[in-house]
């Protein structure tokens, strides 16, 4: 088994405390609202969203993928940390183990937020990933991060 590390960074007009509320503790009912074709629905099977819970997430029509179960490893809402492991799904392709995702938003100088993802991905036997699926992940995640802030912008008096 390997584990392969990616960063990434994202820079926002919203402040972080909006941001988080937004995108992680209202992201289940928000997200599916606003890019319906790429996610279906979210339902929780065990737990309500602290460490622990897991989460089925049913994509939409317009997605590769059918679903996949995330487990919640840390919540911190204080200091703007998330952390959640897909643990089952057709996106593992059966060549991944899980793959951990750690999100946190710190404060711009401009008042906006940086958005930090550190992805690990743990891979099956000898399984190389490849650069290109990592890429189009990552576009995927900014273009759901983009809609979002696009829905704040939009939206101010929301959250």
């Amino acid at each position: 088994m390997g584990v392969f590390t990616y960063e990434s960074e994202i820079v926002t007009a919203i402040p972080p405390a909006k941001m988080f509320k937004a995108c992680i503790l209202d992201g289940d009912t928000l997200i599916p609202q606003i890019l319906p074709q790429a996610f279906k629905s979210v339902e929780y099977i065990e737990g309500n969203g602290e460490a622990g819970s897991i989460k089925k997430v049913t994509f939409g029509e317009g997605s590769q993928f059918k679903y996949m179960k995330q487990k919640v490893e840390a919540v911190d809402k204080d200091k703007f940390v998330y952390i959640y492991s897909v643990i089952e799904g057709d996106a593992l392709m059966d060549k991944l183990e899980k793959i951990t995702y750690e999100t946190k938003l710190e404060t711009s100088p401009d008042g906006g937020s940086v958005c930090k993802t550190t992805s690990k991905y743990y891979t099956i036997g000898e399984f190389e990933l490849k650069e290109e699926g990592i890429k189009a992940g990552k576009e995927k995640a900014l273009g759901m991060f983009k809609a979002i802030e696009a829905y704040l912008l939009a939206n101010p008096n929301a959250y």
